[in-house]
């Protein structure tokens, strides 16, 4: 374990973390659009002389910093898009694109990535093998991932391990979400189509209602976390969306309902959409409708890695006490870093970063969303020591 001070080093970097934090707040652009973030993140990168390829997976950066000896190579992600939300924050790094908001922190964490870039960047002749950062597109359509991948990410050289982490502004800062195996859910889209036949509002015995069958539908599939699932699995099964009818004296045709279910394990996950389709056709048929079930898994869950949680926890005690590690921090929120850490053992971690005495909680994905900047140096401070541990063995 190396006994570089980190955090020393990262808050040397404060103001500049804070100030490159705000000005990507300020200028937020959604999934495949971050062409002005990834500009600022590969004239970084060229800057502190890492080897640089752009356009990866459309909009991502990657950037190699090899060491002066041979040894592994660890892979630092780090997500780049904002959200189509019409900021509500007053601050004056507010976002300056209307319905465009960094409502998740992703601005926090390319400034993070780049902040461990460039500690890195000053010790290269310590480092025994490389880290490869990665700086994703589109991870709020969980596509990024998919798109990097597909365009080479993990291969030339292969990670040897994954390292990322999330600021989490459900925790305060000093609260260290570390817990191993499933902290982020799959997911997965579902689009239901019912038919019934059309007719009059007025005669309803003379049509076969789908409004009615969307209606026991959406009720009965709440039964599948509650009465189907062993209760110490975990699923959510939502229905988001319902579209039907023209008129208010016409029974449609047709019911067209989309939602999501969420998921820790792949087992739970197939168990979810064998019952759904039970239920979806079941309820058809009895009200007389005819129905169709379409799936389209999204990502897979974001699973820690045991082994690479034992190893780097001890290297977090140096910042932040055991005491403050929370052992069971999972959210059915999902994150397609899981695509990176499918194959490769890794840990992706919360960093607490609640805003203090604010007047109320604004979470992820809110308009007045925030998070504490003090956690900037600190999560660069975690991040470095993890790689460090990889990478400046002693």
């Amino acid at each position: 374990m190396t006994t570089i001070d980190f955090m020393q080093q990262a808050n040397a970097l404060r103001e500049e973390l804070i100030t490159r934090r705000r000005d990507l707040h300020r200028h937020p652009e959604l999934a495949f659009e971050e062409f002005r973030t990834a500009g600022i993140v590969a004239e970084e990168l060229n800057r502190l002389g890492l080897e640089v390829q752009t356009g990866v997976g459309k909009t991502g950066v990657v950037g190699i910093l090899e060491g002066a000896q041979d040894g592994p190579t660890v892979l630092v992600r780090a997500d780049m898009d904002a959200l189509p939300i019409l900021e509500e924050n007053t601050f004056e790094h507010a976002s300056s694109v209307p319905g465009k908001m960094h409502a998740c922190g992703h601005d926090g964490h390319t400034t993070i990535a780049l902040g461990v870039a460039k500690l890195f960047a000053a010790q290269r002749e310590q480092i025994k093998g490389r880290i490869k950062f990665v700086f994703q597109p589109a991870e709020e359509i969980v596509g990024g991932a998919k798109a990097m991948i597909a365009d080479g990410v993990l291969n030339d050289p292969r990670p040897d391990v994954t390292l990322g982490l999330h600021l989490w502004n459900g925790m305060p800062l000093g609260k260290l979400g570390v817990a191993d195996g499933p902290i982020m859910a799959g997911s997965l889209v579902f689009t239901i189509k019912i038919t019934g036949k059309g007719g009059h509002a007025a005669s309803p015995h003379l049509a076969v209602d789908p409004v009615v069958c969307a209606a026991q539908t959406i009720t009965a599939l709440q039964t599948i976390a509650s009465r189907n699932l062993n209760p110490l699995d975990s699923a959510v099964i939502s229905v988001t969306y319902m579209s039907a009818g023209t008129a208010f004296n016409i029974i449609p045709q047709d019911v067209e309902l989309r939602g999501t279910v969420r998921f820790f394990r792949l087992e739970v996950r197939n168990q979810v959409v064998e019952r759904m389709r039970g239920i979806v056709n079941g309820i058809a048929a009895a009200m007389g409708c005819t129905a169709t079930v379409d799936v389209v898994d999204h990502v897979l869950p974001v699973v820690n890695n045991a082994e690479v949680g034992a190893k780097v926890r001890p290297v977090f005690e140096r910042y932040i006490s055991a005491d403050q590690f929370v052992m069971d921090e999972r959210t059915m929120g999902a994150e397609d870093v899981g695509l990176l850490m499918t194959d490769i053992p890794g840990m992706y971690f919360f960093v607490g970063a609640s805003v203090p005495n604010q007047d109320a909680y604004y979470g992820h994905h809110h308009p007045r969303f925030d998070f504490d900047e003090n956690a900037l140096p600190l999560s660069v401070a975690l991040l470095s020591a993890a790689v460090a541990d990889y990478v400046m063995p002693e």
